[in-house]
C-alpha cells in the first residue's frame, strides 16, 4: 500500500490504469468497427500476458464462447478478457496470477440475465474444465448473452 491509494495494491492500481485505458481507447474510437477492432486487440493482448493454468482456462472459455455466443465481442474489463453483448460486458475472467489470489473466477455483470429468484451467484471459482464444468459454463454463457428481459 502507498501513502497515495492507501487500500489499492499493486494489482489493483494496475486495473484502475487498465481500465481508464480501456475508456480513453473507447472515447478516440469513433466509428464501431474501430471501437470493435480496438477492444479484440486489448482482449488479445490480456490473452497474452495471461500464463499457465489460467491462459488454459481462458482458452477453454473462449472456445466456449464461441460455440455458444459467437454474436458477444471480446473486450477487457480492468485489464481482464471479457466478453460484451452491445458494448456491455456481460462476464469476465479473473486470472488468480493477476490479483494473486488462491483461484481464478469467471465473473458475470448485471447485464447478464442470470436472475433467479432473490438470490443467485455472479461469480463463480474455476480451477478446472471437466466436461461438466464446461457444460455449466455453457449454460451460463447461453443465459448471460440473451438480452435483459423488458421491464
Amino acid at each position: 500500500m502507498s501513502e497515495k491509494n492507501p487500500g489499492l495494491s499493486a494489482e489493483e492500481k494496475a486495473a484502475a490504469k487498465a481500465r481508464a485505458a480501456e475508456l480513453r481507447a473507447e472515447a478516440r474510437s469513433k466509428k464501431a468497427e474501430d471501437k470493435l477492432a480496438a477492444e479484440a486487440a486489448a482482449y488479445d493482448d490480456a490473452l497474452a500476458a495471461t500464463e499457465g493454468p489460467d491462459r488454459k482456462l481462458l482458452l477453454a472459455l473462449g472456445e466456449i464462447v464461441a460455440a455458444e455466443a459467437p454474436h458477444l465481442t471480446r473486450k477487457t474489463m480492468y485489464g481482464m478478457p471479457a466478453w460484451a453483448r452491445d458494448g456491455k460486458t456481460v462476464f469476465f475472467f479473473q486470472p488468480a496470477l493477476k490479483f494473486k489470489t488462491r483461484y481464478p473466477t469467471l465473473g458475470f455483470d448485471p447485464a447478464a440475465p442470470l436472475d433467479d429468484g432473490e438470490f443467485w451467484p455472479t461469480s463463480f471459482a474455476l480451477t478446472g474444465m471437466g466436461p461438466n464444468t464446461r457444460q455449466r459454463i455453457a449454460e451460463l454463457v447461453r443465459q448471460a448473452a440473451e438480452p435483459l428481459p423488458a421491464s
